[in-house]
């Protein structure tokens, strides 16, 4: 490996405050095989004997919440705030996940005449988990507690932008599971190459789309399973009788949350042509207003970005956009009497989809907005991507807004709100913004293999 250490950057200041060492090839190899030896046990433990554990780690993240909080404003600058009620929210993924496993899990007998057949759901086997930093607890807790409850052991690798975060995490599981069932290597591309090429079952991963195809080539060679969370470039279309108060509000403020940097984000608004202009005018002074500061400053409503490199692709596609006709309402600069990587909240107009800002995964504080005639032209305009994660459309016609829904090509819609849906259903995205999907009681299943056992009675 090149790399030896990480260097851990407080983006709110740009300074380095911690370095990790990174693990070598064997240190990987010794935490595969750790994971190997562990999981036949793990694995023939009862649903209620993992459950009992899992539901011991979810109170310790309930007890640690200000501690982790702390790790994650540091580490990646998401509001303090924030970052204790991700770490909270932990307990309730962990317990609802055991709740779902009964299903999940369950032993279905079937038969016919007098054949029988027991249809068992099995754990995979040993399971690479790699997570991002965006939401650096969330994202972790989605993939290891489907993969754990099922009966599988995991080799854990954090992103390398919140190191200690995902350290945090890993003591958490550790100290209430058996060894060797969690096992953590950390590092960056190198380290996370060289564990999917290792002699593991299973890669699950969230993160960027160019990642996920390398992972996805990669676990070709052995048919390793896979389940992949990717990026999203989520459209928001806004009709002419849509409440454009409420429609400007959810505009600025799921655009510019967390920094824009959540996959969900929304990254281009359609808007037609006879309230263009209000909408518009409504979101420039929304944007105007929008408080940025450090994590810890309780005024604010959004940190800095997470590295130098992230503001610097989201600042050239603001630049690129301005460029080739597209108008800078507000923002598009860095503040000049801020360190760290924070960037002003920025609104940018005239759009088209020549741009690269309407195409590309921004992932940073902006809000893109496209004036569009009529509802097909925003839906085209809207499926006009390879991604399909999420999607929201406004009007107060809720029965025309269901069926604009229907044509999107997106896993998750809103109508007259975002993606938030009822308790128990997947987190999913179809094109190339998703291979399998997470959450629910289909989303455990993602985490095992149907075995059938059949004989006469």
């Amino acid at each position: 490996m090149k790399l030896k250490y990480i260097s851990d950057i407080n983006p709110a200041t740009g300074k380095v405050f911690a370095k990790i060492k990174c693990s070598t090839p064997k240190e990987i190899d010794r935490a595969v095989k750790k994971a190997r030896e562990a999981q036949k046990n793990w694995g023939a433990l009862s649903l209620a004997q993992r459950s009992r554990l899992l539901e011991a780690c979810a109170k310790d993240f309930v007890r640690e919440k200000e501690n982790i909080g702390r790790l994650i404003t540091n580490e990646m600058g998401k509001l303090y705030k924030n970052a204790v009620g991700e770490t909270h929210a932990v307990a309730y993924g962990i317990r609802e996940t055991i709740q779902q496993a009964k299903t999940a899990l369950k032993t279905e007998m079937l038969q016919e005449e007098n054949l029988v057949t027991e249809l068992h759901r099995t754990p995979i086997g040993v399971c690479a988990v790699i997570t991002p930093w965006n939401f650096p607890v969330s994202m972790p807790e989605s993939l290891l507690s489907p993969a754990l409850i099922a009966g599988n052991t995991v080799v854990f690798k954090p992103s390398e932008m919140v190191p200690l975060t995902g350290k945090a995490i890993y003591d958490i599981f550790n100290k209430h599971l058996p060894p060797g069932v969690i096992n953590l290597v950390q590092g960056a591309d190198e380290v996370g190459s060289y564990l999917i090429n290792s002699n593991i079952d299973m890669i699950a991963f969230v993160g960027s789309q160019a990642v996920g195809k390398i992972i996805m080539k990669a676990a070709g060679d052995k048919l390793k399973r896979l389940v992949l969370e990717l990026g999203g470039k989520d459209p928001m279309i806004v009709l002419n009788d849509a409440d454009i108060d409420k429609a400007a509000s959810f505009a600025v403020n799921a655009s510019l949350r967390n920094s824009g940097q959540v996959c969900v984000s929304v990254e281009r608004i359609y808007v037609q042509d006879k309230i263009a202009d209000k909408f518009t005018k409504l979101v420039a002074e929304g944007v105007k207003n929008y408080r940025y500061g450090d994590g810890y400053d309780e005024s604010a409503q959004m940190g800095p970005l997470v590295s130098e490199r992230q503001r610097k692709n989201v600042i050239e596609q603001v630049k690129d956009a301005v460029k080739n006709g597209a108008k800078l309402v507000t923002g598009g600069g860095i503040p000049k009497n801020k360190k760290g990587y924070f960037m002003e909240p920025t609104l940018v107009t005239n759009l088209n989809h020549k741009h690269k800002i309407m195409r590309e995964e921004t992932f940073g504080p902006v809000v893109a907005v496209q004036k569009v005639k009529t509802e097909d032209e925003a839906v085209k305009l809207a499926n006009d991507s390879p991604f399909g994660l999420g999607a929201t459309i406004w009007t107060k016609n809720k029965k025309k807004g269901v069926e604009l829904a229907r044509k999107i090509e997106s896993g998750m819609i809103g109508v007259n709100q975002g993606i938030g849906s009822v308790s128990g259903t997947p987190w999913v995205g179809i094109k190339q913004s998703g291979f399998g999907f997470i959450g629910s009681v289909e989303g455990i299943r993602q985490f095992t293999v149907p075995r059938k056992i059949s004989y006469r009675k």
